[in-house]
């Protein structure tokens, strides 16, 4: 991927949090020290940093603004979060590529995944229907095979663009009269509503390439590359909710994790 040439920077002598002075209802004096940090680094990136840039140095950032290192933690995190921030461990902060919808280990949405990144999400409705649930199924969801589930497949938008298509299993228990009721728009909140709001999931994620159907509706050549992610979702009880199998063009998703060396002995 190409990076954009560098605009020039707007200074930023005389903007630390600390010393800035306060507008007249003090709202300035309000807002925490890391929200404050988090605006100026946005200000930052949205000045022209180019995708893939380097941010500062914690250490520069703590002098440069006068605030302690978790006061740049706390808003390092919170960019994180929106996606406008990647970090690489040992290397440092870097500014996200708009372009590209990073995953994280936060369990989020795709509708939440695509307005952080200031996108409109939208989904197209393919399959709405009962079903009994098969072996994978059942295992998933701690169900007896042949037992009642709702099947949905959606095709995911980003900007009116094909990104991602969606298979999900739901115990029809949970959600009784879906079917009928028709696009949920919000799966999440559907869950929610029905007292199963989402807490927790596991999600293996392979490489695969795309068959001719999948491809036609993502909009790419057949043998494209894609993701594959199946994830099991459950509540803050314990229970399966969902059972998701969904295949992310590989041009426009990447998954971001940081781990740590465990201490040897």
């Amino acid at each position: 991927m190409t990076e954009q040439a560098h605009k020039p920077q707007r200074a930023t002598a005389g903007r630390g949090v600390a010393g800035r002075q306060a507008d007249p209802a003090g709202a300035e004096e309000r807002a925490p020290k890391h929200e404050t940090l988090r605006t100026e680094l946005l200000a930052l990136i949205d000045d022209g940093l180019a995708p893939h840039a380097p941010l500062p140095s914690e250490r520069e950032l703590m002098q440069r603004y006068g605030v302690s290192r978790m006061t740049v933690r706390r808003a390092m995190e919170r960019l994180t979060q929106e996606n406008r921030v990647y970090r690489v461990q040992g290397a440092g902060t870097f500014v996200a590529d708009p372009s590209t919808i990073s995953k994280t280990l936060y369990l989020t949405s795709f509708s939440e995944d695509i307005r952080s990144r200031r996108m409109k999400p939208a989904s197209r409705l393919l399959v709405l229907e009962r079903a009994e649930a098969d072996l994978a199924c059942a295992r998933d969801l701690f169900l007896a095979p042949g037992s009642p589930v709702v099947h949905l497949e959606r095709l995911r938008l980003a900007d009116g663009e094909p990104m991602c298509l969606e298979n999900v299993w739901l115990p029809e228990a949970l959600v009784p009269g879906l079917v009928e009721e028709g696009d949920p728009q919000s799966l999440y909140g559907r869950l929610e509503r029905a007292g199963a709001a989402p807490e927790q999931a596991d999600q293996m994620i392979r490489a695969t390439v795309l068959g001719p159907r999948e491809a036609e509706l993502l909009s790419v050549p057949a043998q494209f590359p894609a993701l594959h992610v199946e994830r099991v979702t459950r509540d803050i009880r314990g229970r399966a909710v969902e059972r998701a199998v969904s295949l992310y063009r590989a041009d426009r998703y990447d998954y971001r994790l940081t781990i740590t060396r465990e201490p040897h002995p």
